[in-house]
């Protein structure tokens, strides 16, 4: 197998796309795209010449293969259909080589995430490899760094767990939380999270951007934080940043002082204690004893039924009903049907979103936001992770009663009520900003990125910079 040794010079431009990981096949140095490409000759290319480059291949493929981009796997015949580009994954590799991620839904359901190697110029390029990396979330492999920075394939059966996400023990980093604004035509509000510290994360306020009027904001029912701007016609296009600093420790079941337990057995909007929900869970959890003991057999019971697909439509607003229902989602559904299924046989639970912060690399850009939840029983909060479960099977046992250090909590709970609020009402949940221009919604584009603190490990400040 090639191998692929990065200069030291580039070495931190190229984690910043995650692409570094995805680097094999490829002879000569790395870059970023829009970096230098190894050659004198070579013309200059940008992320958005990666992006137009694969979706021209897959575009052609589709109008060859009768509506279809056709693509044999193991014993199938794949019939795919695009689903997005992964732009933040996308990279120039030097030499006129280039890498792309994409998600493609097949006829039958599954969702297949491919991993293709460009060659060529803007306008010019070719595909030389492609294959499945994910089938619905779960990895085929992962990839390991050397000691002499080249990146080596690995089998998921001799993976280590950092290679899967989990940081053990602490983490501390940078958190860069960045939204673009659209065009503004009338008065708008932004409500966006405020991460507060707690036992298991501290939070330091390294520096705030942001156009127009802003306000903190604090909701009372889960302590959240929130920032809202008010925002005008000339605000349109302009960019809000906020950069944390975070440290972070593993988190595993803890006792906490909790006034009201009652509240979380209560239903929220896409959360419902319906007949239906309790018709499962008590199935589920027939003939076992002791809360722990039912938590974690509703927990397999959430990998068995769902499969982690991000397609369609419906997906991603952790609607347990849709979860139910349809049987796949995101984080969000898959620990919204969990929260409703435990709170249907009396054992209290919760949601928290965040990030997730990439383990295997330290620094760049992050797959968006990312949720989890906590059930109580024996006087203790439980911490599980779902929808990662699922994705690596042998991490099943750890997500049932552990959070690894490498994350950031931005706010937790569901139906946020703040003042003023959004016209559309109470917040579904709040990782990326809620946008209303005229009272009607509307959306932003969302960055996150970090950059990982390894020289060092110092005590911080709880104590926030003022806003």
């Amino acid at each position: 197998m090639a191998e692929i040794k990065s200069d030291r010079s580039g070495e931190r431009r190229i984690i910043r796309g995650f692409v570094i990981l995805l680097v094999v096949f490829v002879c000569g140095g790395l870059s970023q795209a829009g970096g230098k490409s190894g050659s004198k000759d070579a013309p200059k290319v940008v992320t958005d010449d990666i992006q137009d480059g694969i979706e021209l291949y897959i575009k052609e493929q589709v109008r060859s293969g009768g509506g279809y981009f056709n693509l044999s796997f193991k014993d199938k015949k794949l019939r795919l259909k695009l689903v997005r580009v992964h732009t933040e994954y996308l990279a120039s590799l030097g030499q006129r080589n280039h890498f792309a991620c994409v998600d493609l839904a097949d006829v039958e359901g599954d969702l297949y995430d491919v991993d293709f190697f460009l060659s060529g110029d803007p306008g010019a390029m070719t595909v030389t490899e492609t294959t499945v990396h994910k089938i619905n979330g779960q990895p085929l492999y992962a990839w390991e760094q050397k000691k002499d920075k080249t990146w080596h394939r690995v089998p998921v059966e001799n993976a280590s767990h950092h290679l899967f996400g989990v940081l053990n023990g602490r983490d501390e980093f940078e958190f860069s939380y960045k939204a673009t604004l659209p065009e503004i035509k009338e008065e708008a509000l932004m409500w966006l999270p405020l991460p507060s510290s707690d036992s298991f994360q501290s939070i330091r306020i390294i520096s705030i951007s942001t156009p127009g009027q802003r306000k903190v904001l604090n909701e009372k029912e889960y302590g959240n934080k929130v920032l809202l701007l008010k925002l005008a016609p000339g605000d349109s296009n302009k960019v809000v940043e906020m950069l944390f600093h975070v440290q972070r420790l593993e988190k595993d079941a803890y006792a906490e002082e909790t006034k009201d337990l009652e509240r979380y057995l209560k239903p929220d909007r896409l959360v419902p204690l319906g007949n239906e929900f309790k018709k499962i869970a008590q199935e589920v959890v027939n003939g076992r004893e002791g809360e722990l003991v039912r938590a974690r057999a509703l927990y397999d019971h959430v990998i068995d039924r769902m499969r982690y697909i991000r397609n369609g439509e419906g997906w991603g607003k952790g609607d347990a009903v849709y979860a139910c229902d349809i049987r796949s989602g995101n984080c969000t559904d898959f620990h919204s049907y969990f929260i409703a299924l435990a709170r249907s046989v009396r054992i209290p639970a919760r949601f928290a979103i965040g990030a997730s912060i990439p383990s295997e690399r330290n620094e760049g850009g992050i797959h968006g936001y990312h949720c989890w939840a906590e059930f109580y029983a024996d006087g203790k909060w439980w911490p599980v992770d779902i929808s990662e479960a699922d994705k690596y099977t042998d991490l099943a046992s750890y997500y049932f009663g552990h959070h690894p250090a490498n994350r950031i909590e931005l706010s937790r709970g569901r139906d946020l009520v703040v003042s003023p609020g959004p016209v559309s009402g109470p917040i579904n949940f709040l990782a990326n900003p809620v946008l209303e221009i005229g009272g009607k919604p509307a959306s932003a584009a969302v960055e996150y990125s970090f950059n990982r603190i390894v020289s060092s490990v110092h005590s911080g400040s709880d104590q926030d910079k003022q806003i």
